[in-house]
């Protein structure tokens, strides 16, 4: 017990920089209380000790804002930074070194009983506010976007992001020597975000749409003068109600895109 809790101290000290010391880890983070005392309800649940294992988990939400179901499995080094408003349900799992900000739900979308909830592999992210639904597979060191909705498996190494949540980048996690806490964090991003900020389909779509009208327009002007080279007025035209003169001046006036 006492180097599992010597392991989640180290672990902070890894993912965040305004740990200070062990003591204050200790005594003022209650993303880790949250998880210590979840141990407990988790092995009462385990030993069929099904009502004092609910009541412990209630008075522990309480205390620190986290509800994990004690049927939930967690596993070793899991950290719950900010721990408030976290949601995990009875049948989630969470594998080694696992993140999770504040306002992550690990949910359920059935009414059925058997297994409900999502299972996250080792070296998982989740951003703040994400919601993770129904029993799908985040894989390991996958990255979940803050505010992101998660309906679909996730493959190893890749990072989801938006409602619903779309890939936005795919990476194979670092190949790490287990013993060491430090290599083993290699590639962490806090919040689940990215380096590429490129990498947004949708931004990459409206990118594209943009780029295509302006390429539209630059053939248009060079037609324009084509035309005008050949002695030919460009700003005339046949249709009725149109002042094509006029159309171009004002399109020449105004500020337009930048691309």
């Amino acid at each position: 017990m006492f180097k599992h809790i010597r392991d989640d101290i180290n672990s902070v000290f890894a993912r965040d920089p305004a740990a200070r010391n062990a003591a204050e880890i200790l005594l003022l983070y209650p993303g880790l209380h949250a998880i210590w005392w979840h141990r407990v309800s988790h092995w009462l649940w385990n030993k069929k000790v099904r009502w004092p294992a609910r009541i412990l988990s209630n008075i522990v939400r309480l205390l620190t804002g986290v509800e994990i179901h004690p049927g939930a499995t967690v596993g070793r080094r899991c950290f719950i930074d900010h721990a408030s408003g976290v949601v995990i349900g009875e049948t989630a799992e969470l594998g080694d070194d696992c993140t999770l900000y504040h306002g992550v739900t690990l949910g359920g979308t059935s009414w059925g009983s058997g297994k409900r909830h999502p299972t996250l592999g080792n070296n998982v992210v989740v951003g703040a506010g994400a919601k993770i639904l129904g029993p799908i597979t985040i894989a390991d060191g996958a990255r979940v976007g803050s505010n992101s909705v998660v309906v679909k498996e996730v493959a190893e190494g890749t990072t989801v992001v938006g409602i619903p949540a779309h890939v936005v980048k795919e990476k194979k996690p670092e190949k790490a020597d287990p013993k060491s806490r430090v290599e083993q964090l290699i590639g962490f991003r806090a919040y689940g975000e990215i380096d590429d900020t490129h990498g947004d389909p949708v931004a990459q779509v409206v990118s594209n749409i943009l780029r295509h009208s302006r390429a539209l327009e630059l053939q248009v002007r060079c037609l324009q003068q084509a035309l005008d080279g050949a002695g030919i007025d460009s700003t005339r035209t046949a249709i009725p109600g149109i002042d094509a003169a006029d159309f171009l001046r004002e399109e020449e006036s105004s500020p337009g895109y930048v691309i």
